[in-house]
C-alpha cells in the first residue's frame, strides 16, 4: 500500500490583507464611523476608548480588543486622561469560524498581545506605507522588503485568531474572557474593585510593589484578587503591573525622555537586563528595537 496524503483544514484562513495601523490618537479624538465588506479588529495598547459596534456601545481599556464583522457600522472616541494607542488590522476571510468573533470584546493574554506585536513588527519591515497614518486605505510594499515578511504577517495573524479562539473554547469557563456585547454585565462591586486596584497600580507604576502589599492595601486575599483580575483583565495582578510599566516605558521612549538604563531604574526594575527581558516578553522586541522602530516610523510620518 502506497503513501497517501492527508488534507489539512485551515479554519481561519486569511485571504487578503487590507490595512495595518498603529497610531497614538489625540485626547478627545472622535472617529465618526464607517462600514465595509471586510473584517477588522481594533486593539487598545494604551489608554481607553468608547466603541460603537452596530447599535451597541462598549468601553475598551488597555489590553482589550474588539472585532467588527463585514458591513457592521463601527466608530470610536477617545476617553480618559491619556491618549489611546490603537492597533487596527483589517482583512478578508470567508471562514464560518469567524462567527465566534462577532460582537465580542476580548481581554488579551500576554501571548496574544505578543502575536499582535509580531504582526506590527513585520508590517513595519515590509510596507513603505507608514503604520501611523490611519487614513491610508492601501498598503504599499517596499521594493526591498525581506523575503517572507508578508507571509509572516499572514501566519502571525492566523495564529493570533487561532490562539484567541482556542484559549476561550478550550479553557475552563471561569477563565474565558470573551464578553458578548449584549451579554449580562459583571457585578458592579467586582468591576469597581478591579478598577480601584488598577488605578492604584497605575499611580505607583514607578515603584516596586509586591502582590502582598497590594492585597494589604485593599484588605483582600491573594487568591480572590487574582481570580478577579484574571476574569476582568485576562491576567494576574503582577503581570498587569508589569504591563503598565512597559506601557509607561514605551511612552517615555517615544518622547526620548531618558536613556534605557535610566528608564529601567526609574520604573524600579531590578536591572536594565531584567527590564529588557520583560519588555521583550510584553512587546516581542527589545527596548532598543522598539526605540529604533519608533524613530523609523517618525521619519516616515515627517
Amino acid at each position: 500500500m502506497g503513501y497517501e496524503s492527508t488534507r489539512l483544514r485551515r479554519e481561519f484562513r486569511i485571504d487578503e490583507l487590507i490595512t495595518i495601523h498603529y497610531f497614538e490618537y489625540p485626547l478627545n479624538f472622535v472617529f465618526r464611523g464607517e462600514a465595509h465588506d471586510f473584517w477588522e479588529f481594533l486593539y487598545v495598547d494604551r489608554g481607553s476608548i468608547r466603541v460603537t459596534a452596530g447599535r451597541e456601545e462598549r468601553t475598551l481599556t488597555a489590553g482589550q480588543a474588539i472585532f467588527h464583522e463585514p458591513w457592521e457600522f463601527h466608530a470610536f472616541r477617545s476617553i480618559g486622561k491619556r491618549p489611546p494607542n490603537l492597533a487596527v488590522v483589517s482583512f478578508v476571510s470567508k471562514s464560518p469560524f469567524f462567527d465566534f468573533f462577532s460582537r465580542g470584546v476580548f481581554c488579551l493574554s500576554k501571548e496574544e498581545r505578543g502575536l499582535i506585536s509580531n504582526i506590527l513588527t513585520n508590517a513595519a519591515e515590509c510596507f513603505s506605507t507608514p503604520l501611523n497614518v490611519p487614513s491610508v486605505e492601501k498598503m504599499e510594499l517596499r521594493e526591498d522588503a525581506p523575503p517572507g515578511r508578508t507571509h509572516m504577517i499572514l501566519l502571525y495573524l492566523e495564529l493570533f485568531l487561532l490562539t484567541v479562539y482556542r484559549n476561550r473554547t478550550q479553557a475552563p469557563e471561569s477563565l474565558r474572557t470573551l464578553r458578548p456585547l449584549d451579554g449580562e454585565a459583571q457585578g458592579r462591586e467586582t468591576e469597581n474593585l478591579v478598577g480601584a486596584v488598577a488605578s492604584y497600580l497605575e499611580q505607583h507604576v514607578t515603584e516596586r510593589l509586591s502582590l502582598p502589599q497590594v492585597c494589604a492595601a485593599f484588605s483582600i486575599s491573594r487568591s480572590h484578587l487574582e481570580r478577579l483580575f484574571h476574569a476582568e483583565k485576562g491576567c494576574g495582578v503582577v503581570d498587569y503591573f508589569i504591563r503598565l510599566k512597559i506601557d509607561r516605558a514605551k511612552e517615555l521612549i517615544r518622547n526620548d525622555a531618558m536613556n534605557l538604563t535610566e528608564l529601567s531604574y526609574y520604573l524600579s526594575f531590578t536591572s536594565p537586563q531584567y527590564f529588557s527581558l520583560r519588555f521583550k516578553r510584553c512587546t516581542g522586541m527589545s527596548p532598543r528595537e522598539f526605540q529604533s522602530s519608533v524613530k523609523e516610523v517618525s521619519m516616515h510620518f515627517s
